[in-house]
């Protein structure tokens, strides 16, 4: 069974109702998910917020509407805040670099000093 709404920027999507979420208890919610959007193609897409939504669908739809109403946006991605998976601040330490493999760091380049110079030259 379709959703019926007056709204159109509902009505114009192919959204079934989805019987579980049809009767939501007192102290239920529907899901969170998390909207990251991208302001022009070939650009990474930014996290903007989240909506609660019954469905991805209409996730994307309210995230449009919240997060891509004002603003530049070509494409918007939703994922459900369950599946995303952080770190633990307490394993901070799977990200240091080792010391034998400094080249590996951009901060180990000594070449902003040659850089600027080269910008001052085209100038002049």
């Amino acid at each position: 069974m379709k959703i019926e709404s007056l709204d159109p920027r509902v009505a114009r999507e192919d959204i079934l109702k989805e019987e579980e979420y049809k009767g939501l208890g007192e102290l239920n919610h529907w899901p969170t998910y998390e909207v990251f959007h991208q302001r022009k193609r070939g650009t990474h897409h930014v996290h903007v917020g989240n909506v609660h939504a019954p469905s991805p669908e209409l996730a994307v739809l309210f995230g449009k509407e919240q997060y891509a109403r004002r603003g530049t946006c070509v494409n918007l991605w939703v994922v459900k805040t369950e599946h995303v998976f952080a770190t633990q601040y307490e394993d901070d330490d799977i990200f240091e670099s080792t010391k034998d493999k400094v080249h590996r760091d951009p901060g180990a380049y000594k070449v902003m000093d040659r850089i600027k110079a080269y910008k001052e030259k085209q100038k002049a």
